[in-house]
């Protein structure tokens, strides 16, 4: 039987191959690092928010990160139901990420960094989108729906951050001419 050290060691090989060449189970830890860092980034964003809505700003954020660790185990419970190991460790976590973390944000005004995590979450789904596909070319369904309802719970936020900038879920974020999307 090989030891814990070998494990890990192999598990490492393996996932190294894996973002080289990437599968859904490489995406999916992608956004499950993604999803980590959120979780400091909405902390971050509920400790310092300031000015005449903090109180419903902090509150959103608690709701949100609340829900997003949730999600944190969602995804690893989804990951190893299919035979894969999810990130656990925070040199992963920091070196698969796609957010960037800014320590400046705190200082930012509470309309800025509302805006850092709708741009979070947009960025988020661009490596949940390229999940779905992986795992629907491999012919893992299980994976493809869960990262299916995590698309759609990320645009969900996007939806209700996006409203308290007073815009619509979509405007600033697609390509076409957002004029008139504002309410």
């Amino acid at each position: 039987m090989a030891t814990a050290e070998e494990l890990f060691t192999a598990e490492q090989a393996q996932s190294d191959h894996d973002h080289h060449v990437p599968t859904a189970g490489a995406m999916i830890n992608h956004v499950l690092s993604n999803h980590v860092v959120l979780t400091n980034k909405l902390r971050q964003a509920a400790w310092f928010v300031r000015g005449a809505t903090a109180g419903q700003l902090t509150t959103t954020f608690v709701a949100i990160n609340g829900e997003n660790n949730d999600w944190i185990e969602r995804i690893a419970s989804a990951l190893l139901d299919e035979g894969e190991i999810p990130a656990t460790l925070m040199s992963e976590y920091s070196e698969w990420t796609m957010l960037e973390e800014d320590g400046a944000q705190k200082y930012r005004d509470a309309d800025e960094m509302v805006n850092g995590l709708v741009n979070d979450f947009e960025t988020d789904n661009l490596f949940v989108t390229r999940a779905i596909a992986l795992a629907n070319k491999e012919g893992r369904p299980a994976l493809a729906a869960t990262m299916t309802t995590m698309f759609g719970w990320n645009r969900h936020q996007v939806r209700v951050l996006q409203s308290l900038l007073g815009h619509s879920a979509r405007f600033g974020l697609d390509d076409e001419d957002d004029d008139d999307d504002e309410f």
